[in-house]
């Protein structure tokens, strides 16, 4: 499946049912008068947060999304089905935003598992004549019509939720890292620019397999990423939604002048992105270790101490020396998520309530 983070779709929730027009008809029961039922309440469209989903596509394939009519009322005062309501799940980390003539405004943001949001009412169903009967009105032969569902043009947004994001330049061994940590198997090769797209892999705890550090691992970033040269560009805004930053660099990026020149690059590249970007906080990993002779990786260890740099020196495609870099990882993400409890920014989500009194947020933990 194809990962796609934008799309754009039509929803509607569904008309609600016409009120009946019907008079009690019964031997023996003579002016039986009005009994026509009201209409069902059309139904509305939710919008739910599945962590199984990892991608917009489907919503590429399919873009209007329709809630059920409900049902016209009946004589004998019987009331219409209610339309069942429509409930499409989105990755986690979707941002929804509705089209205005004014422009876009942020309809929801659900970055938490089973976040659910109603984003259309289903129309009221209509009232049936019944109601209408009075003392000078004895037979009212008109019922109310039912009122028609909203409808609204959704821009949907998939912004990566994870703990862990590996950036780094083009072949610096990201995918090969986080194979080595996770379950996760992206196409790994000799040539930049093999990761074509995001991957996400999930890193257990061996002593508890509760335990889980979500690791995202964003396309190499080069020179001018911010304004759109490369692929990474494209997905830096992934970035945005990481607890904290894998700083990934091959040894064969090493230079002798400045070592940590391609550090420098991707930090400059966040900056103009995002200024908040370049303040989070890294861990600073050197790759392919392997490369190398004991003499020139003992050089840049004292060289990484001298400027107080504290550097994991790895080969991934080896395993070595992973350990210490597996236990600075978990430290950070327990940090992390005492500081850190929730992702989704209270401001967003106030402005889109004082915006749209009627949307219901509603946020579940299991």
């Amino acid at each position: 499946m194809r990962f796609v983070d934008e799309a754009k779709i039509r929803i509607k929730a569904g008309n609600g049912g016409h009120g009946c027009v019907s008079f009690r008809r019964e031997k023996f029961v003579p002016r039986g008068g009005p009994d026509g039922g009201d209409g069902g309440d059309g139904g509305s469209v939710l919008l739910k947060a599945d962590s199984r989903l990892l991608s917009l596509y489907d919503f590429r394939l399919k873009r209007q999304y329709e809630a059920q009519n409900g049902r016209p009322g009946q004589g004998s005062q019987c009331g219409g089905k209610k339309g069942d309501d429509l409930v499409l799940h989105l990755p986690v980390g979707t941002l929804v935003f509705v089209e205005e003539p004014e422009g876009e405004r942020l309809l929801a943001d659900l970055s938490e598992p089973d976040a659910e949001v109603l984003v259309a009412r289903g129309g009221r169903g209509g009232k049936g004549n019944e109601h209408f009967k009075s003392s000078t009105m004895r037979a009212p032969r008109f019922a109310q019509p039912g009122e028609p569902g909203e409808e609204f043009n959704l821009r949907l947004e998939l912004k990566i939720l994870a703990d862990a994001g590996l950036i780094g330049l083009p072949n610096a061994g990201k995918s090969t890292l986080i194979a080595q940590l996770s379950a996760a198997r992206p196409k790994i090769a000799d040539y930049p620019f093999t990761t074509l797209t995001p991957n996400l892999g999930v890193m257990i705890d061996e002593s508890d397999p509760d335990r889980r550090m979500v690791i995202a691992d964003i396309p190499g970033l080069i020179e001018g990423a911010h304004q759109g040269q490369g692929l990474g560009h494209r997905f830096l805004k992934h970035v945005e939604r990481t607890r904290f930053l894998v700083h990934v660099l091959s040894i064969e990026d090493v230079g002798d002048a400045d070592p940590w020149a391609g550090f420098t690059l991707v930090n400059e590249e966040l900056r103009h992105f995002d200024p908040e970007l370049a303040e989070r906080r890294q861990i600073e990993v050197i790759n392919k270790t392997d490369l190398a002779d004991e003499a020139r990786l003992a050089a840049l260890k004292d060289r990484a101490e001298a400027d107080g740099r504290r550097i994991y020196f790895i080969s991934a495609r080896e395993g070595q020396a992973l350990e210490p870099l597996v236990a600075e990882l978990w430290k950070l993400r327990d940090e992390s998520m005492r500081h850190e409890p929730l992702i989704r920014t209270a401001q967003a989500e106030a402005e889109a309530v004082e915006e749209f009194p009627e949307i219901e947020v509603i946020y579940t933990r299991e």
